[in-house]
This record gives C-alpha cells, sequence and structure tokens, in this order.
C-alpha cells in the first residue's frame, strides 16, 4: 500500500497600492515558485483591494519535515 502523499503550503500576497498587481510581477513570482517545485492551487483577492493571494503546495520532503520539527536553533 502507497503512503499517502504529505503536503506544504506556502501563501503569498501580490500587489497592493492603487495600481494593483502587475503581470511582469505575477509572472516572475509564479516562475520562482515553478523553479522551487510549487504548484499554485488556489487565488483570491479581496473585494476593495488590489492585492491577490496564491496558495501553493508541494509535496512535503524528507528535509523539510525535519525542518518543521527540528526548527534551526531550537536544539
Amino acid at each position: 500500500m502507497d503512503e499517502t502523499t504529505q503536503w506544504e503550503y506556502r501563501v503569498i500576497s501580490l500587489g497592493g497600492g492603487l495600481r494593483g498587481t502587475k503581470d511582469e510581477q505575477m509572472e516572475t513570482e509564479l516562475n520562482a515558485l515553478g523553479d522551487e517545485g510549487w504548484e499554485v492551487v488556489g487565488l483570491t483577492s479581496r473585494e476593495n483591494s488590489q492585492r491577490i493571494t496564491l496558495v501553493a503546495k508541494r509535496p512535503l520532503t524528507p528535509t523539510a519535515r525535519r525542518q518543521r520539527t527540528m526548527p534551526e536553533g531550537s536544539w
């Protein structure tokens, strides 16, 4: 039987001010996330706000799992 995949998530807010989110800013951030193995699974914006929030996930690696259970400097 296969082990169920565990995920780690990242939430990023983009934009703001009067101009909102520029396409170039969004493309740069999406490419950076993709390079690190993240997949965007959600996007939301608040009413009357120029900011958007991205939700991304990627499989939880043993290294990331260790960092969560033993943050740097905790030992």
